[in-house]
């Protein structure tokens, strides 16, 4: 039923256009072509000053509406240390460009308002100016080099990478169709190596289980930082092109197969504390989903987020992870929750190189289980636990 009331309102308009030609056909042979030509010239100009007017409107009411909304302004302000910097870029570019939007657009609609055709107007032709030329050369050249350089030299500091003898930390993050993989290091504070002619369907990244740096490395459903903490990023992916995206930190990297690449940023905000304040912004106190008017509002059910921002196929939406950042404390017992991959998923099966063999990271949890004082012997772990190339070179 709805499709034919859409037929019925095209046909509609199509009969109703082609009977307005027939009608302005008539108007001007009983008028004479001239006088509807001049008509309809002074039609159009004043309807392009009245669109100009309400295009400018538009475009400043809805900028007003929607900036408590928008990632640089209102509550949104970046959550990292070097977002601040980037968001200036961003306004540096919008006050320069917004000038030159303004200006271009006032002329334009002006312009065909001023020169409408009219009886007895001669056309002026200007077909050379050196001095506008330079003009037009000139000024957007000098804009352009200070955009340019004050980039360059924003991304030369934002993408230095990290030095030996800071103090952060290392996490990975792969992404698949269509999600991400997450891993971060165990108490080693290392993450081991990986190959990707090792992937299967029990090993998606390829983890090295020869590599006893992989035996402690975790890989926990949501990522949860510290906040204050230096944490730099390993981007990778495992089949097609895809982009690491946290847009409240400001942090937006490609992950690209076969070519690893990275981001290094430090939360300066609490998932608490961006809430509270959003709080202070009745934008936010309104009900997180109209179908639930009691439930949390908006500004509870805010959740840092990872995305995907680049379209990598047909279930590209569900690439979004939940980040919590935290504090230190908070971290730490989480952390001291998580579970080593290898021992829950890969000890003593088929693809566990050390099966059968007790390993110091096992003997490592028996002990921390074991209630203070008793008694563990000198013999539990074995000296061939672990072979001794592999031991060797852990150490080395």
């Amino acid at each position: 039923m709805t499709a034919l009331i859409i037929i019925l309102c095209i046909t509609l308009l199509i009969i109703v256009a082609v009977q307005i030609g027939k009608i302005s056909e008539l108007a001007q042979k009983i008028r004479g072509e001239e006088e509807v030509e001049q008509e309809a010239n002074n039609r159009s100009a004043y309807a392009m000053l009245l669109f100009l007017v309400a295009f400018m409107v538009f475009c400043i009411v809805t900028a007003l509406y929607y900036r408590n909304y928008m990632l640089g302004y209102g509550p949104h302000e970046s959550a990292s240390e070097h977002g601040g910097r980037i968001d200036s870029i961003f306004n540096i570019t919008l006050v320069i460009t917004g000038i030159v939007f303004v200006i271009t657009h006032i002329a334009l609609f002006w312009f065909a308002y001023k020169y409408r055709a009219k009886k007895g107007n001669k056309v002026l032709y200007i077909p050379h100016d050196n001095k506008l030329e330079v003009i037009w050369t000139i000024i957007p050249a000098v804009v352009m080099t200070i955009l340019v350089v004050g980039g360059l030299d924003a991304w030369n500091d934002i993408m230095a990478d990290v030095r030996e003898d800071e103090d952060y930390m290392e996490i990975e993050a792969t992404g698949y169709q269509f999600a991400w993989d997450i891993r971060y290091p165990g108490a080693d504070g290392v993450l081991g190596a990986r190959n990707y002619k090792l992937i299967t369907a029990t090993n998606p990244i390829g983890q090295d289980w020869e590599d006893v740096k992989n035996l402690d490395d975790i890989k926990p459903d949501e990522i949860v930082l510290p906040v204050g903490k230096k944490v730099r990023v390993r981007i990778t992916s495992r089949d097609v092109l895809h982009n690491f995206y946290l847009p409240h930190f400001r942090v937006k990297m490609d992950a690209v197969p076969g070519m690893p690449t990275y981001f290094v940023f430090t939360p300066t905000k609490t998932t608490a504390e961006y809430r509270a304040e959003l709080k202070n912004y009745p934008e936010y106190q309104v009900p997180a989903l109209a179908e639930e008017p009691n439930g949390p509002k908006l500004w509870e059910a805010f959740n840092y987020e990872l995305a995907c921002a680049e379209l990598c196929g047909s279930s590209h939406f569900s690439m979004r992870k939940i980040v919590r950042i935290v504090t230190q404390d908070e971290y730490d017992a989480w952390i001291k929750t998580q579970n080593s991959f290898y021992l829950t998923a890969i000890r003593n099966t088929a693809d566990d190189p050390f099966s059968g063999k007790a390993l110091p990271i096992e003997m490592e949890e028996i002990k921390n289980e074991v209630p203070s004082g008793t008694s563990m012997g000198t013999d539990t772990v074995p000296a061939e636990s672990i072979p001794v190339d592999t031991l060797n070179q852990d150490q080395k």
